[in-house]
């Protein structure tokens, strides 16, 4: 275009080679087979992305209608990234159900149901992928003779000669004037006709917006996802160059060729299976019509089977299939509670579908999607309501719920995630509590309170920080007693003025705390007790005459498949919004600022409580006070990562040294969060003059040094982060000089007078308290280190609430029936929350909320778990090689060495709090040292039924 349009000449001969610039490969990338890893269906959300692409695509264009329609180039860019969206949800709809044994598939299989569901009435989007591939074969077909001499390079010569052969097969006239008939649908020289005479503000603009939609990809957090949406944006990006410049000028990447070859390639394949999966439905939909009874349209529809012994062996056939599935976890116990209902109401489809269908149960469970069965909970059935539906599964909701369950209540917990644990699963540093087992150590109610409010500064609410603080003991003895928990150490966190963090003597407080709740709430799901739906996201409250009396919720796995429970007290647990940096989201509406920083929550942290009770009118409190946590974890093989590895506040509680890029000290490492955040964006020139963030600014980083004393004092997560490979042991101060690229006389001065300061119990900036010092002796010193960034961790605002946990509306009036717990909730810390509070927080509040809900009497419950542990089965003798172990090494398969003894953790997997791709990356080999850096020992004794046998090294 750029040769042939006198506006465009105006252009540098440059201006679109920089078009792919803002993808970014990252540090540490490396070459990945696109075949062994095709874009399939991986459960992430991606609406917020989605969402925050399109409100990106707005050219700046001088027009005071802002209801004008989009301008010509806005279009063609719309229908682009239409076109990629509609090709990734078909590719998702193709590969929608996963291999699994249970259910018998043997590969990917595909979900038509969700493909209509999503493409009914909106043939535009499959209109806008045919566009998108006609932008590509334009460009294709423009650079025909470019690409026909480029150098191929794979690093065989056979591969190189195989691969030219196909590339001028594609490039082939024939093949591409095969599709002439398709390119008037586009044509690239009629962009920007309409720039202003004399400028090239129209090509800057568009250009501006392209580079801003692939920026937002980095916020993606599914790695399949966004390795899959960068490569077609670099297509696309590819595309658009070939097209707007002029040939002579042309430069293209070897990963700018690759990537518009495949993204071609994915545009054909998804028109390809736009056709099989519509075929697919319509053969599904045409098969079901054809096994129902056939109706005469002139009669009434109100036929019956007239032969009832036949009608009752059809009810018992349908009950057995029924079964049947629900034993071989075809169905979940929700599901099979609504067909067995719908069997015993004669329902007649599926009676119909039992008689032809009971004897092949895959194709009866197919069929059966089409029957929407009786609704477990009605709601005008009181007696079968839940005394209170729980939504968030992290420690607050967990905490909340087994306080019901052991009133003898009935519970219906909502979790949106695949797992339960949520951000709490995470938090390492462990649990205030004053005063339990530390009052030797001069702490006091009064001293606790004090710190708390200084770190809250003025948005502290003295009645929530009282509530807090006063049941810190309750709560601490709560989760010892109760779950069994153990919090025998003692830690001083920055910010407090004594130890009263309490944690595990091994393992990590978050992961040991929510196994312990989640083993202890589970227990009672044979009693019936306890209903817990994982993968189902709620999606509003249900409210009545002012008073909230349920909630609506959609499965996260089935589509848009939902319903709605009712219930006289819904509790929201459903924590932050911190990794929500989409356009309209709570962080971009109160601290766009902080958008470009990384977080260490995760990607589910979107703020949805919040939303359902503002949609009510409840209140909220301090959304503006975001938590910056100074130390979160930069991974060296992935930098740029926006999800971030938390360096716990424990690991310069026990002498963690932070060192700037001069090589210098600049803080007191013990002072609050705050205070530690602070000190380090004043190396931001712009922050140190006025004291806010800009968005031009660069995140800065740091160096976290333990000498070799702090770190056996923080032995349990110094080997965790080291087996992360987020932490590097470094033998005496010259290599650690030269890990951190600073002339070791600076670093030995830096030490030396921390040796000095420590000796005289003060240094500059006020710290008094000094453990973990290093040795004199530097050269021979081993010092462990890794490189820590500011990042979001915490959102101290939410919804507003009085001292019970009751959800408060704008007047300060409670809202009957909604009540909350956790970081969904605003106002108990003020403006910074004190490091080990969160846990508190979670435990306090939901304890409150849980002791008060109230309960409809039923028969007690004998079943109860408590804290003792169970005596363990005896253990299988059975001698397991290393050999025989390393062929149980996948996720259908997972075998796990912990500690002599070999464990199949394939079933157990799921339900790791911290998720299954830790257990799936010890299988079938040791991970003793792995569990080690996180888990207590003790843990295994609730897994004498996964025992295969003794592991013979």
């Amino acid at each position: 275009m750029a040769d042939e349009d006198d506006g465009a000449s105006m252009l540098p001969n440059d201006f679109w080679l920089d078009m792919c610039s803002h993808i970014k490969e990252g540090e540490g990338a490396k070459a990945v087979n696109l075949a062994l890893n095709p874009e399939r269906n991986t459960y992430y959300n991606g609406t917020h992305i989605w969402n925050a692409i399109y409100e990106e695509n707005c050219l700046e264009i001088d027009n005071n209608d802002d209801n004008s329609e989009m301008c010509f180039e806005e279009k063609v860019l719309y229908r682009l990234l239409s076109g990629l969206h509609t090709s990734t949800t078909v590719s998702i709809a193709k590969n929608y159900f996963p291999p699994s044994k249970k259910k018998g598939r043997v590969d990917w299989q595909p979900n038509p149901q969700y493909f209509m569901e999503r493409f009914s009435g909106h043939p535009e989007y499959i209109s806008n992928l045919h566009f998108s591939y006609v932008v590509l074969l334009r460009a294709l077909r423009r650079a025909s003779s470019y690409l026909d001499s480029y150098d191929i390079r794979t690093g065989s010569a056979d591969e190189d000669k195989d691969t030219q052969i196909l590339f001028r097969r594609l490039l082939d006239s024939h093949v591409l004037s095969s599709c002439s008939s398709v390119f008037s649908a586009f044509d690239e020289t009629l962009m920007f006709e309409n720039a202003v005479e004399g400028s090239y503000s129209l090509q800057e603009n568009f250009k501006g917006v392209f580079h801003n939609v692939s920026s937002i990809l980095d916020c993606v957090q599914c790695q399949q996802c966004k390795l899959h949406g960068k490569m077609a944006m670099l297509g696309y990006g590819t595309a658009l160059k070939i097209l707007f410049m002029a040939q002579d000028d042309l430069i293209l990447s070897r990963n700018e060729v690759v990537a518009f070859i495949n993204t071609l390639a994915k545009m054909s394949e998804s028109m390809r299976e736009v056709r099989e999966l519509s075929h697919l439905y319509f053969e599904q939909s045409d098969k079901f019509a054809r096994e129902l009874p056939l109706v005469d349209p002139r009669k009434e529809h109100n036929w019956k089977i007239s032969d009832e012994i036949d009608q009752y062996e059809m009810m018992d056939a349908a009950i057995e299939s029924i079964s049947a599935m629900a034993r071989m976890d075809m169905i979940s116990e929700r599901r099979e509670v609504e067909l067995v209902a719908s069997a015993l109401k004669k329902d007649t489809s599926l009676l119909i579908l039992a008689k032809h269908y009971a004897s092949d149960l895959d194709k009866f469970y197919l069929h059966t999607q089409h029957i929407k069965g009786e609704p477990m909970i009605e709601k005008d059935d009181k007696k079968e309501r839940p005394d209170a539906v729980v939504v968030g599964s992290g420690l607050a909701g967990l905490t909340t719920t087994l306080k019901i369950l052991d009133r003898g209540g009935k519970v219906v917990l909502l979790e949106k995630e695949h797992r339960i644990g949520g951000n709490s699963a995470k938090a390492s540093s462990g649990i205030n509590a004053c005063c339990p087992l530390n009052a030797t150590y001069g702490d006091s109610l009064d001293s606790f309170q004090k710190d708390t409010i200084k770190s809250a500064g003025d948005a502290a609410n003295l009645p929530l920080i009282q509530t807090l603080v006063g049941n810190s003991a309750k709560a601490v003895s709560f989760l010892k007693e109760r779950a069994g928990v153990d919090l025998s150490l003692l830690a001083q966190l920055g910010g407090h003025s004594y130890k009263r963090t309490h944690r595990p003597n091994n393992g990590m407080a978050g992961a040991e705390i929510i196994y312990a709740m989640q083993k202890a709430v589970k227990s009672y799901e044979k009693s019936g007790q306890i209903e817990i739906l994982l993968d189902t996201q709620a999606t509003k409250l249900i409210q009545e005459n002012g008073t909230v009396v349920g909630i609506e919720y959609k499965s996260n796995l089935d589509g848009d498949v939902g319903g709605s429970l009712y219930t006289p007290r819904v509790i929201l647990a459903t924590g932050g919004f911190a990794s929500d940096r989409s356009v309209g989201s709570y962080l971009s509406k109160h601290r766009p600022e902080l958008t470009q920083f990384p977080a260490t929550a995760g990607d589910f942290s979107t703020g949805d409580g919040i939303t359902m009770a503002t949609e009510l009118g409840a209140g909220t409190t301090d959304l503006e006070k975001i938590q910056i946590h100074p130390t979160g974890w930069v991974d060296p093989t992935n930098p740029n990562n926006p999800s971030k590895v938390l360096a716990a506040e424990l690991m310069r509680g026990v002498g963690g040294l932070l060192i700037n890029s001069k090589g210098s000290r600049f803080c007191n490492e013990l002072g609050t969060r705050a205070y530690v955040t602070d000190m380090m964006l004043r190396h931001d020139d712009a922050y140190r003059i006025t004291g806010q963030w800009s968005t031009n600014s660069s995140v800065p980083t740091f160096s976290l040094i333990l000498a070799s004393s702090a770190a056996d004092d923080g032995r349990k997560h110094v080997d965790l982060y080291s087996h992360k490979k987020l932490l590097t042991r470094l033998n005496g101060v010259d290599e650690l000089a030269n890990w951190m690229k600073i002339d070791v006389e600076t670093v030995k001065a830096t030490i030396f007078d921390y040796i000095k300061d420590a000796e005289r119990g003060n240094d500059q900036w006020g710290k008094t308290s000094f453990r973990g010092v290093p040795s004199s002796d530097l050269e021979n010193e081993f010092f462990y280190a890794g490189i820590v960034t500011p990042v979001l961790h915490y959102c101290m605002g939410g919804v507003t609430i009085d001292t019970e946990g009751h959800v408060l509306n704008e007047n300060l009036e409670i809202i009957p029936g909604l009540l909350a717990a956790g970081e969904v909730t605003g106002g108990v810390h003020g403006a910074n929350r004190l490091g080990g509070n969160s846990l508190l927080e979670c435990t306090v509040f939901g304890s409150l909320v849980g002791e008060n809900v109230p309960i409809v009497p039923r028969e007690p419950q004998v079943n109860r778990l408590t804290g003792s542990k169970e005596a363990p089965t005896q253990k299988k003798d059975r001698l397991i090689s290393s050999l025989e172990l390393s062929k149980h090494n996948n996720s259908d398969d997972c075998w796990v060495a912990i500690h002599g003894t070999v464990y199949d953790l394939t079933s157990f997997a799921e339900e790791h709090p911290p998720g299954a791709e830790s257990i799936f990356e010890l299988a079938g080999r040791d991970g003793t040292e792995a569990f080690q850096a996180v888990h207590n020992q003790a843990m295994m004794k609730d897994f004498q039924d996964e025992i295969i046998g003794v592991y013979e090294k």
